[in-house]
């Protein structure tokens, strides 16, 4: 007991607050102003009527002021008078000194000045000033209002930038405060991992540090040691946010989330701040998880020169992380967990053993992690008989977390936009058509000419795609502008880990057959292929300059990942041969469509007719004109599938505008619908 009563009035003293020191500045600031303002001010002394009187009748008074409801005057006395009056030279007096009498009454005031007028002694100004005095408050007054109008437009400004206020949890007072969001518990999120779809590598590794948290002594009786933290890295869409929130649903211990832009501000230190405030707040909590999303705003590589930029706010926030994540200090209990899609620009002291002890890489879903994420968001969905989640995954190669469910929801805007009690397979497939290519166009006008050309010149890609081993199987062509496209070839990729030499050749074939079939049977080449040839001179670069594909630069690989290496790492002369060898194999994979248009002229010929006529064909119409495709491919049976399912989803929505045409919804259909009934 006598400890306690001990400690007890030391931990009742109070704790030293910044918020003094702001007041102590501020009263001296006041201090310094009052006292200024009044030792500017000019002398005034008291004086008897008579002695007034002398002074005007000598010719000193320069102007008189009478104070009727004061019975008092100030007589202001001229600078040349002023050391006869008061014995004091200007810079003591003030440039207006003035000389306080009582009067009597106004009436002999005013005989008495028009006596001196008279006499010539006095040819200044006579007024009355009645407003009463109060000399303390008003001097209180005009002296601090400009003083407390300034602090107040300062800290309605601070509040403003810091979204509080002297009390508050932020604002300028508290702006080094962390401006994380805490969750007491990370169950309140309803998060967990049955919620993220896919990425059970992923999961897995999460799914480790989610059994530290909950059971500790399974690990450390073996020596093992909670890691520190885990860095998720993948594009963007890909789950990396919602995997940390899953693992704190999954923990239940405090979860604290904030971005790394959170820890810039304008003012230097604050990020640092910021930083150290919230390890301290963690540290208060712990066992707890801490996520800084798009750490790269933070943690980028250090410059080693100091001209560019190497101690900005930045930096100084980067080496205050570094510090508390695995300094000289400790922070038992605390795991760090921070998202990217940039981790080759991290600072190799973020990323080394200690400080993020896993890198786990969310990368797109795969087939069958597509079919998981597809199941995930098509149950709020009200779907028909018609939707295939096989069909969809493989429709929708490359599409992250974030696009798949793009496309649901876009699909059932499409559904409701005609009308439809349940979303099909059709609207699924009309809305991976409108982010892939964008909205369609259908009121674009275009002269017979231009859409002559350009059914050439998708007829060119659909052509050779169909006699190259290796291109994708074609699915549709259309004519119609999406986007900025005005035309455009479908293809159902097949998903290969790793590509050859002879696929990126026959892909930039397909590429440039385009441009060829312009050239071929126009006679002019067109601005429409500028998209086909921006794809194939990058694609040209990749193979030569870093998967070693060419002849004269095999086996080398010039990719450089240094971030402030202004210099290629790689001579002129080594240019000038990648350069050569780029125009080269494009002009080979561009003879080589040429050649392959030639003997299969006619077929080109009866495509482009029938693209002119229908303005969308499908890979049924191609087998029709060129025969069967000479190379078998795994997605055969789903694009015959989808051939079938497009023709009765094309013949439903005709039925569906020509029964809305007379009231409800414009007929903007029309066209592309009666070639669709030719067809």
């Amino acid at each position: 007991m006598n400890e306690h009563q001990n400690k007890d009035p030391k931990m009742n003293m109070p704790k030293f607050n910044m918020n003094w020191i702001y007041a102590l500045v501020i009263a001296a600031l006041a201090f310094f102003y009052v006292t200024s303002g009044s030792t500017n001010s000019s002398v005034t002394t008291e004086m008897a009527y008579s002695n007034f009187k002398k002074m005007v009748m000598n010719g000193y008074a320069e102007k008189i002021v009478v104070n009727k409801n004061q019975n008092k005057l100030l007589m202001y006395v001229k600078p040349e008078h002023i050391r006869d009056v008061f014995k004091q030279g200007v810079d003591k007096t003030g440039k207006e000194p003035t000389v306080q009498v009582e009067i009597g009454s106004v009436e002999q005031v005013e005989q008495f000045v028009n006596e001196a007028r008279e006499a010539q002694k006095f040819t200044g100004d006579f007024k009355y000033d009645n407003h009463k005095e109060n000399d303390f408050i008003t001097s209180l007054i005009y002296n601090l209002l400009p003083l407390a109008l300034i602090i107040g437009v300062w800290i309605f400004i601070m509040r403003r930038m810091g979204g509080g206020g002297f009390g508050g949890g932020s604002g300028i007072f508290s702006v080094g405060k962390s401006k994380a969001q805490m969750y007491e518990s990370g169950g309140n999120l309803g998060i967990t991992f049955k919620d993220v779809a896919g990425q059970a590598g992923a999961k897995q590794e999460m799914q480790e540090i989610v059994d530290f948290l909950k059971n500790p002594q399974k690990y450390t009786e073996l020596g093992g040691k909670i890691p520190k933290g885990a860095l998720l890295v993948g594009p963007p869409g890909t789950g990396k946010t919602l995997l940390a929130k899953a693992v704190a649903g999954e923990a239940g211990v405090p979860f604290f989330s904030m971005s790394g832009s959170d820890f810039v501000e304008m003012f230097v230190g604050v990020g640092a701040s910021r930083v150290r405030d919230l390890f301290e707040k963690a540290k208060t909590k712990a066992p707890c998880i801490i996520f800084i999303d798009e750490i790269d705003a933070v943690g980028r590589a250090r410059s080693k020169n100091p001209a560019m930029g190497g101690n900005d706010e930045r930096e100084n926030t980067l080496n205050a992380l570094l510090t508390e994540m695995d300094g000289f200090g400790t922070n038992s209990g605390i795991i760090t967990l921070a998202a990217t899609n940039r981790a080759d620009m991290l600072d190799s002291a973020l990323l080394r053993a200690g400080r993020f002890d896993r890198q786990i890489h969310v990368d797109l879903p795969d087939l069958n992690e597509r079919k998981e994420v597809f199941q995930v968001h098509l149950k709020p969905l009200k779907l028909d008989d018609t939707v295939d989640i096989d069909f969809l995954a493989r429709q929708t190669p490359g599409f992250s977390g974030a696009d798949i469910a793009n496309v649901c929801n876009e699909a059932a805007l499409i559904a409701a936009r005609y009308n439809r009690e349940n979303v099909g397979k059709q609207d699924f497939l009309d809305a991976v058509d409108r982010i892939i290519g964008g909205l369609e166009k259908k009121t674009k006008v275009m002269t017979e000419q231009e859409k002559r050309s350009i059914a050439i010149h998708e007829a060119g890609h659909a052509t050779i795609s169909w006699f190259t081993e290796h291109a994708n199987p074609l699915v549709k062509v259309s004519i119609v502008p999406r986007g900025r496209a005005l035309g455009a070839a479908w293809y159902l990729p097949e998903e290969r880990v790793i590509q050859t030499k002879e696929a990126m050749l026959d892909e930039m074939c397909a590429l440039l057959g385009g441009r060829a079939a312009e050239e071929l049977f126009i006679g002019d080449i067109s601005t429409g292929a500028m998209n086909d040839l921006e794809r194939t001179t990058k694609q040209a670069y990749g193979m030569i300059a870093y998967a070693g594909m060419s002849d004269k630069l095999p086996n080398i690989c010039y990719y450089n990942n240094s971030e402030y290496q202004f210099q290629r790492p790689y001579s002129e002369t080594t240019a000038k041969i990648m350069d050569d060898e780029v125009l080269k194999m494009i002009n080979e994979q561009y003879e080589r469509a040429k050649q392959i248009l030639n003997e299969h002229r006619d077929g080109h010929a009866q495509l482009a007719a029938l693209l002119i006529e229908r303005e969308v064909i499908f890979a049924d119409d191609v087998e029709r004109i060129f025969g069967k495709r000479p190379w078998t491919s795994r997605a055969e049976e789903l694009i015959e599938a989808q051939q079938r399912a497009e023709a009765e989803a094309m013949a439903e929505r005709r039925a569906l505008e020509l029964e809305a045409q007379n009231g409800q919804q414009p007929d903007n259909d029309a066209p592309a619908d009666k070639n669709n009934e030719q067809a």
